[in-house]
């Protein structure tokens, strides 16, 4: 007998060659079907023989069809319904149908991804081979199995599983030198109360147009950090927005979009995208640094076209992630103290302080007042994006010179693909202190030390400047009474 492997497209493509041709052999027993997951789970597969025959020498055509043991009451004659399927669509349609009449299956164990398993030995005959019933359900990448096929001699075949998937994405800006959102990307960082877009893409299997109901729910799931705007929901199919054929509902981490059946929805095909865009708020509940605020979603969706019974069953895609991250900026209010020949920095206490962000139009926008209390020295600005700030002095500690205000740039670089904080630094820009910033990747953190001097002292009382103030002054009062005797006298001489 050859060896034949048959592809997964083609697997549907045997139809029933019948007629009365000879001579002809006796039904044989030297046959055997290999199945080969190429799928992303585990599956176990059940064979039932629909059809046999016999073989007609020196081809694979089947002769004499009867009706195989895995059929119970089966309706009409056997040649008659074989000799109806035609083409790989008329396959597909019966290995729905017969599902309920369905006997007798022989059981393969547990074949892993990559995994093979050969049934043997077989009569030849046509078999249909699906997975047992609920084993995908609820099954990450789950879909079900059902082909119906020829097993004449040595048969090799591969699944064929083709599951939806689901993409969520997030929009960045720097809002001090851009004025819109950039594009959709993987990673992002905000300031604390940005509003944020975000947008889940969701796709279709390639049989999606055999299916006669197709459920199909989107679960989105938010991070404490990030706020959802349950009014900025749009879905669209096709980048065309739809208001009916689904409904939103919303838990306290996030919502579901759910279409309980999608095929109701107009112009939806195999090759369509459904999308859902929302906004969502980085809120105070936020994390700083590189563990960031992450916002997932997984889909679930119909993955057994050929199930007619109660419910539907159910696979679910792996979820697709974002992160969105922020940042803080620390300040430690100092002076210099001399010992010796040293200079040492000490706490001082009693400024007040105010951040402002630049805008793209030249404006600073106000991030937040910082009043330090007596007994503190340093203080935190929390849930910064990337960008351009300005710090300013507002009440400086008696006996101390005020500072000019510091301009610095936050620099953060995150990687769509590791979905990682992968860089964040401090760049002074002008100021009349130098602010040498130091970051903590893990915090996600800027620190540095801001550096208040004293005024230059004033003489004391009875000093030598107040000595010669006096001499100054005695000087001025004896000049003024000459100039007043002089001309005196020249005006009495004129007389």
């Amino acid at each position: 007998m050859k060896r034949i492997k048959v592809k997964s497209s083609l697997i549907l493509a045997f139809v029933l060659v019948l007629g009365a041709i000879s001579p002809v052999l006796a039904v044989t027993r030297d046959n055997s079907l290999t199945v080969e997951n190429t799928g992303k789970t585990a599956h176990t597969f059940e064979l039932y023989q629909i059809f046999k025959g016999d073989v007609v020498e020196g081809s694979r055509t089947l002769s004499n069809i009867e009706w195989g043991n895995g059929v119970k009451d089966p309706e009409g004659e056997a040649s008659t319904v074989a000799e109806g399927l035609k083409t790989p669509a008329d396959a597909a349609t019966y290995a729905k149908e017969i599902q309920s009449k369905l006997q007798n299956p022989k059981t393969s164990d547990k074949v892993e991804a990559g995994g093979r398993y050969t049934f043997s030995p077989l009569d030849s005959g046509y078999y249909l081979v699906k997975d047992v019933a609920i084993s995908q359900d609820q099954q990450e990448s789950g879909a079900y199995t059902s082909y119906l096929l020829k097993v004449v001699g040595k048969v090799e075949v591969q699944t064929k599983l083709d599951v939806p998937t689901v993409e969520k994405y997030v929009r960045d800006i720097n809002d001090s030198e851009n004025a819109q959102y950039g594009k959709w990307v993987k990673t992002a960082d905000h300031d604390m109360g940005d509003g944020i877009p975000f947008k889940l893409i969701g796709t279709l299997p390639t049989n999606y147009d055999e299916c006669k109901t197709y459920k199909y729910i989107f679960h989105d799931t938010l991070s404490a950090g990030l706020t959802l705007d349950k009014n900025s929901i749009v879905v669209k199919v096709d980048d065309k927005k739809i208001d009916t054929g689904f409904m939103v509902e919303t838990t306290e981490s996030g919502f579901k979009v759910i279409f309980e059946d999608l095929k109701k929805v107009t112009g939806v095909t195999s090759t369509s995208k459904i999308t859902v865009e929302y906004m969502g708020t980085l809120n105070d509940g936020a994390v700083i640094g590189s563990v960031g605020n992450p916002n997932e979603v997984y889909l679930e969706y119909s993955n057994d076209p050929n199930y007619e019974g109660q419910g539907t069953p159910m696979g679910k895609t792996p979820p697709d992630k974002v992160i969105v991250f922020t940042y803080k900026v620390i300040i430690n209010k100092v002076r210099e103290e001399k010992a010796g020949e040293t200079v040492e920095l000490k706490p001082l206490a009693g400024a007040e302080f105010k951040l402002e962000k630049k805008m793209t139009d030249g404006t600073y926008k106000l991030i937040e007042n910082k009043v330090m209390s007596e007994d503190k020295t340093s203080f935190e600005f929390k849930g910064l994006d990337d960008g351009q700030y300005r710090l300013t002095e507002t009440v400086t500690p008696a006996g101390y010179n005020t500072i000019e205000p510091i301009e610095f740039k936050i620099i953060a670089n995150h990687d769509d693909e590791t979905l990682k904080l992968t860089s964040l630094n401090g760049n002074a820009i002008e100021g009349s202190i130098e602010l040498g910033l130091t970051s903590s990747l893990e915090n996600g953190s800027l620190s540095a030390d801001v550096v208040n001097k004293q005024g230059p002292e004033l003489p004391e009382t009875g000093g030598m400047g107040t000595k010669m103030i006096y001499v100054i002054g005695a000087i001025f009062v004896v000049g003024a009474a000459a100039y007043y005797f002089v001309e005196r006298k020249i005006s009495t001489d004129k007389k």
